[in-house]
């Protein structure tokens, strides 16, 4: 492995280790967007407006009914997405 991929890899890895979990009912936007990997600020609007018209979350995978929410996303954060404390 090179040395400019280790170090980038080395550098990133702080990032990984502080992600979730987040309980994704109870949660504000700017909250689940600084716990969940992949998940941007408009992506965390999306899922807080997708709750507040749908109700709480009964599963993680019920995060897949939220658009930009996709499997790669919910694989990234497994473990990590909370629906209750």
């Amino acid at each position: 492995m090179n040395k400019p991929l280790m170090l980038l890899i080395v550098l990133l890895s702080p990032v990984w280790v502080f992600a979730g979990p987040v309980n994704v009912n109870t949660a504000d936007a700017e909250m689940i967007s600084q716990e969940l990997l992949g998940v941007g600020l408009t992506k965390a609007r999306a899922i807080v407006e997708y709750r507040a018209q749908n109700g709480a979350f009964a599963t993680p995978e019920e995060l897949l009914k939220v658009n930009g929410i996709g499997p790669r996303v919910l694989a990234a954060n497994t473990g990590n997405i909370k629906i209750e404390d």
